[in-house]
């Protein structure tokens, strides 16, 4: 999600500072978002004849001072997503936008360890983010009004269409898609049907664009997981725990399009 947001901020003429732990990582992210770059270009996704903005890597949070906005993207893991927050909130400008891409864990829970929650915000983004023009925006309840039109403002300079919806586990996209893709796992698990077959009907009868479980390769396998347990364990509802074949493929390895392989083949793997 880290190199889709950056992409999509690159290809609107916006400067990026992509922060990550490993010199390794942010080479491999850096070729990633030349590729998206170009993919989004052919696509018509970029302003025509606008330059893309410069990208520069950096391995430490210190390189966020002096930001317009600050978007975390790190595993949707509350505590994971806490430590960078807190530190982020200890950096950056008072006033300046600190944007969580979470397409789960509540954004109140998120904020008590933001120094200035008034700061603090959710945008989930869809993947793959420079192609998908919708944006679930979610305030917290401390989230300052500014802080809404801010985010509000800068996303509407990329391209992007926002909604915003109240806090609360999975909001809005991930309470109705995650579960479906759960049970659309237990029915091929339970062999009622085909990978193929699901998607077909759920595509050709219900109008799904690309059908329950290729959606779920393109979310990642791994991802889906952790945000369905987060769903069943702030809701306290079970059935929204990860089905049987959705946890053996997550430790086998198998993530969907980013590892070559999950509910379909994809031949390589995402560098």
């Amino acid at each position: 999600m880290g190199t889709g947001i950056a992409t999509m901020a690159l290809g609107h003429g916006a400067s990026v500072v992509l922060v990550d732990i490993a010199d390794a990582i942010l080479a491999r992210a850096g070729a990633r978002i030349e590729r998206q770059l170009r993919h989004g270009q052919l696509m018509g996704a970029f302003p025509a004849g606008r330059a893309a903005g410069a990208l520069t890597t950096a391995t430490s949070t210190a390189a966020t001072p002096g930001a317009v906005a600050v978007i975390e993207a790190v595993t949707e893991d509350a505590a994971a997503k806490a430590k960078v927050l807190s530190a982020l909130s200890a950096m950056v400008a008072a006033g300046t936008p600190l944007i969580s891409n979470t397409s789960s864990i509540p954004i109140g829970e998120l904020a008590r360890t933001i120094e200035r929650p008034a700061d603090f915000i959710g945008a989930h983004f869809m993947n793959p983010a420079y192609l998908v023009a919708m944006t679930e925006l979610i305030p917290g309840p401390q989230t300052g009004g500014a802080t809404v039109e801010a985010v509000a403002s800068l996303l509407e300079g990329w391209g992007r269409r926002t909604v915003v919806v109240r806090d609360a586990p999975g909001f809005v996209t991930s309470r109705l898609l995650h579960p479906m893709i759960n049970e659309a796992a237990r029915i091929v698990g339970a062999g009622t049907a085909t990978v193929g077959a699901v998607d077909k009907l759920m595509e050709g009868c219900l109008g799904h664009p690309a059908g329950p479980l290729r959606t779920a390769d393109l979310i990642g396998l791994d991802n889906l997981a952790d945000s369905l347990r987060v769903l069943s364990e702030r809701t306290g509802n079970g059935s929204y725990w990860p089905c049987e074949l959705l946890l053996s493929m997550v430790a086998e390895g198998t993530l969907g399009r980013k590892s070559g392989r999950g509910f379909y083949e994809y031949g390589e793997a995402l560098s």
